[in-house]
């Protein structure tokens, strides 16, 4: 399918938004994601050329965040396998079950990703509660058999439908690791990366999808990587939080009036 001009700039402009927003804290999905549908993309097919174009926007991330990595490599190792495992069996039942369920199970999806980041302030003052708390109650050093468990729960619905996976990453990692947020953050980043490119070197064998959306959104999620990663931080968190509730309300509203 061609996309117009307009069209291009529109996706183009949307990856970079979703790359900034996914390095800063996930639901970037909600900005492309309903942006391919008002190309006229069906939507199993707009989910699948947005796995693949938000790839290069995820390792540009974890690029940007790649001083708060030092000293992880066994934490990244350890919660990058069973997400791997998580975002393949996610990937697998995109494919697998119906286009008609898709198209049902994704306002779904989408509104609990809605939720996910309105209650996303919650979430970060239930982290900052429990690093002040890291000095008497240090807990499980690794997050233990909990974090496994969530980690592949949460990678298997990013393998589905990305939206908000790095909410569920940063309120998992957050609430069961006791360590500092940019250090969490990027974690989520190189962990994103992974469950985003498993799903894509499937999706590049078995499904169908549109090359000039996925060259669109990995330049411009690329770009928005670097931006994320730079001055991402200084952006009003409730501000973004308003950008992904409306473009998510609109992409349910769209998708439920198809």
């Amino acid at each position: 399918m061609a996309l117009s001009i307009w069209e291009s700039l529109a996706v183009l402009a949307a990856g970079i938004a979703a790359g900034t927003i996914n390095t800063i804290v996930g639901s970037g999905t909600l900005i492309t994601f309903p942006v391919l549908l008002a190309t006229g993309l069906p939507p199993v097919t707009a989910n699948v050329s947005n796995t693949l174009g938000l790839v290069p926007g995820s390792i540009s991330g974890a690029i940007g965040y790649r001083k708060e990595l030092v000293g992880q490599r066994a934490r990244i190792l350890r919660l990058g396998g069973v997400s791997l495992v998580g975002g393949l069996a996610g990937a697998s039942a995109l494919l697998l079950l119906p286009s008609d369920s898709f198209d049902t199970i994704v306002p779904v999806l989408i509104g609990l990703a809605l939720v996910l980041v309105v209650v996303q302030p919650k979430l970060a003052r239930t982290l900052r509660a429990r690093q002040e708390a890291a000095g008497t109650d240090p807990g499980h050093p690794d997050g233990g058999p909990a974090l496994l468990a969530g980690m592949t729960l949460a990678s298997a619905y990013g393998g589905y439908f990305g939206a908000a996976q790095g909410v569920l990453y940063l309120g998992l990692m957050g609430t069961l690791l006791h360590d500092d947020l940019q250090r969490v953050n990027a974690v989520k980043n190189v962990i994103a990366a992974l469950v985003n490119g498993i799903a894509a070197v499937f999706f590049l064998f078995v499904a169908d999808f549109d090359w000039t959306a996925v060259l669109l959104i990995a330049l411009g999620s690329t770009l928005g990587g670097q931006i994320g990663a730079k001055v991402g931080r200084r952006l009003p968190p409730a501000a973004l939080r308003a950008v992904i509730v409306t473009v998510g309300l609109a992409a349910i509203a769209q998708l439920l009036l198809r």
